[in-house]
């Protein structure tokens, strides 16, 4: 393994800000070679950090986060190398490990880590209202946000931007662009004004000759206004002056190429200088530096732990091994290739998902209807208004989401859908716990959030053939807004042969029979054990599948037992166990019940087994529970 020149625990903005130009080139090929090797090696989002190596140099070669300055990444998933050198080198290796350094940024991790970043087009906001609260405490200090261009799709970014840049704050948006572009080219020429305009002599001459102008007696200011508004009938004949951001009150510096780290310095150096909003657009490439992952940078997005060789997997560039290394389909693909079918044979399903194509499975649909197709980039709120939208005109739209990004749009789901019973599907992937990527994205508050808005029900799973069941009754036979929900990774292994054997269509739960006075109840992806736990502690158990509203019968069921044990992968506050011993209260009952799930917390990074033993939901700490 190479020798690390640089990288330590001690790294620092003095020590950086001191490098030559060939010692910084190498600090970049020690940062790309570490997170390489680390991502290969545990897993984590790796196109995208190594396409801000030198961009993240650049900026701890300018800013100062150990004193004034603040850096925050929007998301946050391309914060690797900030890590680095912020002090995490040395426990780099336990990235998105329980109690290691985390896949995004927190503020809990590191003073360095300026705000939490798990969620995509938040950085504007956040950037701003830092920077306001450092000028209102007298403070030097300036603030960079990263934001890449995807984020830009999201709302969120341009009410920060149309706030922010109405200001004189002290924050430069560094906009990292490494698959669109923004601004449209003129030409050279205005390629050669955007050079001369990102360089730090210009800045001060242009700012030398406005205090000479202002200083001349009785008409310095008549003059300095005059040849301003010369310079900008110019500009406007000559440069591209119709940029959004400069529209919204920012300074535009750029195209810089990203990886240069010369253009990078002189760049962001001009914009800390001029302590007013700014723009730095940057064109980057995903994956730079490790060819797989630059030729397929959707592939090698978030890679899994691997298990393999790092070394050996990165020489031979070979992929596979490091993106999954069990068989079979996931649920997400199950999903896919269903909706698929479904949409080829009814012209009314259309497929909706925000800027997670692949992710979600939808990229079968894509290819099998595609006029019915619909990506919105990141844009939860709106992705569910849309399906509203299509919905009153008698189409069946499907929104494929991440559980913890559906949190977005709450709102929308409430007003726009809910009080007029409109017919829409949420398919909701990574509901429960998601192992490694760590308290921002678990899926476990959807099912509380969702039993709070009428006209509402939702279906959770346990496997396969019982997801495309439930797809269907989605679509097909349930008004309002019907949800399916369902865990990342693949079924686990079954726990209830004679049940899954049964499997129908218009089954809403499956109970074993009564042979005992307790009664195990739970749902979803943790079925499978809590049947082997059930079996050996002598246990009823009712698995639910329709868990909202609650299926008719059940509580008449529950009634009839001793004891009632409620499993819940996901938050107690406002779940389905909630929501099962309050019907109980009120129905009178007298025995014992017990939810076990997550008790108002937020669930660390850990795997997903960790996390299920963590809050005793797996199969041996169910037997256990149901043996006391």
């Amino acid at each position: 393994m190479q020798q690390n020149t640089f990288l330590n625990d001690n790294i620092s903005h003095d020590i950086i800000s001191r490098m030559t130009l060939p010692q910084l080139k190498a600090l970049c090929r020690e940062l790309r070679g570490c997170i390489l090797r680390t991502v290969l090696r545990s897993g984590g989002h790796l196109a995208s950090n190594l396409g801000t190596v030198e961009l993240t140099v650049a900026l701890h070669y300018v800013y100062d986060v150990g004193r004034d300055d603040r850096i925050l990444w929007d998301v946050g998933h391309q914060a690797y190398a900030h890590k680095l050198l912020t002090g995490r080198y040395s426990r780099f290796g336990t990235l998105r490990s329980k109690g290691g350094v985390s896949g995004f940024c927190r503020r809990s991790e590191s003073p360095a880590d300026a705000f939490i970043s798990g969620h995509s087009s938040t950085s504007v906001s956040a950037a701003y209202g830092i920077a306001e609260a450092m000028r209102l405490k007298g403070s030097g200090g300036s603030v960079a946000a990263v934001t890449g261009d995807g984020a830009l799709t999201g709302g969120m970014a341009y009410e920060g931007l149309n706030n922010a840049g109405k200001t004189a704050a002290n924050l430069t948006l560094v906009l990292n662009d490494n698959a669109m572009s923004i601004s449209k080219s003129t030409g050279a020429l205005a390629r050669y004004l955007a050079q001369i305009r990102s360089t730090r002599r210009y800045y001060v001459a242009k700012e030398r000759f406005r205090s000479v102008l202002s200083s001349v007696p009785l008409v310095g200011r008549q003059l300095e206004r005059a040849v301003r508004s010369a310079k900008n009938i110019i500009k406007d004949a000559m440069y591209d002056s119709s940029n959004l951001f400069e529209n919204l009150g920012f300074t535009y510096i750029g195209p810089v190429n990203g990886h240069n780290l010369e253009d990078l310095i002189e760049a962001l150096s001009v914009a800390k200088l001029m302590k007013k909003p700014c723009v730095v657009h940057v064109f980057t490439q995903k994956g730079r530096g490790y060819p797989p992952a630059e030729e397929n940078p959707g592939e090698y997005h978030a890679v899994a732990r691997s298990g393999s060789d790092p070394e050996k997997t990165a020489a031979a560039g070979a992929g596979a091994a490091a993106i999954s290394n069990t068989d079979g389909e996931s649920f997400s693909e199950v999903f896919g290739r269903e909706l698929a079918r479904l949409g080829c044979s009814d012209g009314r399903i259309c497929a909706i998902t925000a800027a997670m194509k692949y992710a979600t499975g939808l990229n079968y649909f894509r290819n099998a209807c595609a006029p019915r197709f619909f990506d919105t980039g990141i844009a939860e709120q709106h992705s569910v208004t849309f399906a509203a939208g299509l919905a009153t005109e008698g189409m069946l739209p499907v929104f494929a989401v991440y559980s913890t990004f559906l949190q977005r749009g709450f709102d929308q789901i409430l007003h726009d859908c809910a009080i007029e019973n409109t017919h829409i599907v949420l398919a909701i992937d990574r509901a429960g716990f998601v192992g490694e990527d760590g308290e921002t994205h678990q899926g476990i508050f959807d099912v509380p959030m969702l039993r709070l808005i009428p006209n509402t029900t939702i279906f959770s799973p346990a496997g396969a053939e019982e997801l495309r069941a439930c797809l269907k009754r989605a679509i097909y036979d349930t008004a309002g807004i019907a949800c399916v929900r369902y865990p990342k990774g693949r079924e686990m292994p079954a726990g209830e042969p004679a049940a899954r054997a049964a499997l129908l269509p218009a089954r809403d739960f499956f109970y074993s029979g009564k042979r005992s006075a307790t009664l195990a109840v739970t749902y979803g992806r943790i079925s499978a054990g809590l049947a082997q736990a059930a079996e050996k502690a002598g246990a009823d158990m009712l698995r639910l599948v329709r868990i909202h509203p609650l299926p008719e019968n059940v509580l008449g069921i529950a009634m009839g037992y001793e004891r009632v044990v409620f499993f819940e992968e996901g938050s107690l506050n406002g779940g389905v166990g909630e929501g099962l011993s309050a019907a109980l209260a009120r129905a009178g009952y007298r025995g014992r019940v017990e939810c076990f799930g997550v008790a108002g917390e937020f669930v660390p990074a850990a795997t997903v087994a960790e996390q299920l033993e963590m809050y005793r939901l797996d199969a041996e700490n169910m037997l256990k529970i149901l043996r006391n």
